[in-house]
């Protein structure tokens, strides 16, 4: 990823008065950008596919958007190698590179991107009023573009070799591990799932499970149970991927919760489905949510209950998540900002 811009200066103050200069102040207590001099009709929060097709529909409409891009600057697929599902490139892309030209293209239709991100937003005023670490920003609308992060393991060995055998997303990169054995760890709807899927490609899927049973409802139970690919490893957690970057995942040490025995386990692709959390915290309390934190909006639109803020991408889809269906809703998203908009003037 390129390195983070400059940051946006914050509004000076009057000389002579070292204690009101705005960079010594804390981020909640600074003027936003561009109060004197105008502000951002559209700001969006989260990159990735949705805030960047969002940015650039929004652009074109002219309509200058500013795209924060958060804390994982081009979203999930900057830890993805090879996307082979995403249209109009035949032989694939780098997760990274797509993102890299998604970005070159918003900024050729004149969105501003900042490497920054939102850490707190008050929807009761109008302008809202967006916070980043740095800076404080106006916008007349908001898209929320913030998306969702996969829970992971936490091993080192899977951060190493996450892209390289070890996946979040069996529909991602199922095709990937053609006549190949892989490793699914989960016991939910995800788990089976993501198994189910698997057995279109691998020989073998493995459910690796830290209890003797599973969470997934008993139809999804039924399925993987009846299906001839599916093998099972009961009370037991990964504790290390075993491999490299060059030769790909070879295996998973396990360790038996009940005997407390480590065994090594062999396999070539390991896909960690244990859930996936949405990145709407400082969202909280202000916009309408389901009980894990996705955000509702008015279908088919993309509105959410607060007038003049929009949701696009992971951060309102439990269902889909993939990179297309993302950039779906992010068009759909400034083309709600861009009428919703038009209404106001």
């Amino acid at each position: 990823m390129s390195d983070p811009e400059t940051a946006a200066t914050a509004v000076a103050e009057p000389p002579g008065d070292d204690a009101a200069d705005p960079a010594t102040r804390p981020a909640s207590e600074r003027e936003p950008v561009g109060a004197r001099d105008g502000f951002h009709r559209v700001v969006i929060l989260g990159s990735g596919p949705a805030g960047f097709t969002a940015a650039l529909y929004a652009s074109r409409a002219d309509l200058a958007p500013l795209l924060l891009e958060g804390n994982q600057p081009g979203g999930q697929l900057t830890i993805t190698t090879d996307v082979e599902n995403y249209p109009g490139f035949p032989d694939g892309i780098l997760g990274p590179e797509l993102m890299d030209k998604m970005r070159e293209q918003v900024r050729r239709f004149g969105t501003e991107c900042k490497f920054e991100a939102a850490v707190e937003v008050d929807l009761e005023k109008r302008p809202f009023v967006v916070r980043t670490d740095e800076n404080a920003y106006r916008a007349q609308t908001l898209i929320v573009a913030t998306g969702a992060t996969a829970k992971l393991l936490g091993l080192p060995s899977e951060e190493q070799l996450m892209g390289y055998g070890v996946s979040a997303c069996a529909t991602c990169d199922g095709f990937f591990f053609r006549d190949k054995e892989v490793v699914v760890v989960g016991g939910g709807d995800t788990a089976m799932e993501e198994a189910l899927f698997l057995t279109r490609y691998a020989t073998k899927v493995t459910v690796v499970h830290r209890r003797d049973e599973l969470r997934a409802s008993k139809i999804m139970q039924d399925r993987a149970f009846a299906h001839e690919k599916i093998a099972w490893v009961w009370n037991s957690v990964v504790t290390e991927v075993l491999g490299s970057r060059e030769g790909g995942v070879e295996g998973v040490r396990l360790r038996n919760k009940q005997t407390r025995a480590d065994s090594v386990y062999p396999t070539q692709g390991v896909f960690v489905a244990i859930g996936h959390k949405p990145n709407t915290e400082i969202f909280r309390g202000k916009l309408e949510m389901n009980d894990v934190g996705y955000i509702r909006v008015q279908e088919p639109t993309s509105r959410t209950n607060v007038d003049g803020v929009f949701a696009c991408g992971d951060a309102m889809d439990p269902i889909y998540r993939q990179a297309v269906t993302a950039a779906g809703t992010g068009c759909r998203a400034a083309m709600d900002a861009e009428r919703w908009i038009e209404v106001q003037d």
